[in-house]
């Protein structure tokens, strides 16, 4: 029987439910090999370290969570969905959820390099022209959520907070509502 080439997809998919089932301390090069029914040599060729090929896992799980997120925003209320979509992410994926928003990450220093990384200038739009908000106030809501929701779905997979998912979108939907009023009834710019 000839042997099976091994390539860095599988690699990279392999890691990837490795981590989603067991966690990011099971990323091991032998637990890849043995998923991957082959010695630890064809990984090492395509990954000088574990620092290559989680690497390539983020890009994979950012991948698997813009996908995970678009196939349950509701359109009729964009963006509320977003923050629910991102909630129901960090409880049907914990292991993902910490790999991706709970590593370090050199590069954010700043609430404003966070916003940055997380949003973009059309959702900021979107939200400015859905909500009759200014821009700046736009993006203080959008700010202010992105912090509340990645701040409970931290907590949430993170403790062994036992919290109905209702109960979640309840706060979900009361700090929007609250973010909102604030800065509609806020008239300096």
């Amino acid at each position: 029987m000839p042997k099976q080439k091994i390539t860095k997809e599988m690699i990279i998919d392999a890691a990837f439910d490795i981590v989603r089932n067991e966690g990011l301390e099971a990323l091991l090069v032998k637990n890849i090999a043995a998923k991957l029914n082959c010695s630890v040599q064809p990984i090492y060729s395509y990954c000088a370290n574990m620092d290559g090929v989680k690497r390539d896992l983020i890009e994979r799980t950012a991948k698997f969570i813009r996908e995970f997120i678009a196939a349950r925003i509701d359109k009729a209320d964009y963006f509320r969905s977003t923050g629910r979509s991102y909630l129901k992410f960090a409880k049907d994926e914990p292991n993902l959820f910490k790999l991706y928003f709970l590593r370090e990450q050199p590069d954010v220093c700043s609430l404003s390099d966070l916003y940055h990384r997380e949003s973009s200038s059309q959702i900021r739009e979107f939200i400015a022209d859905s909500l009759g908000l200014s821009m700046e106030k736009a993006k203080v809501l959008h700010l202010h959520m992105i912090i509340y929701t990645m701040g409970i779905s931290s907590m949430a997979t993170s403790s062994n907070i036992d919290v109905e998912e209702e109960d979640v979108l309840k706060q979900l939907d009361m700090a929007y509502d609250a973010f909102l009023l604030q800065l509609k009834g806020d008239t300096n710019e």
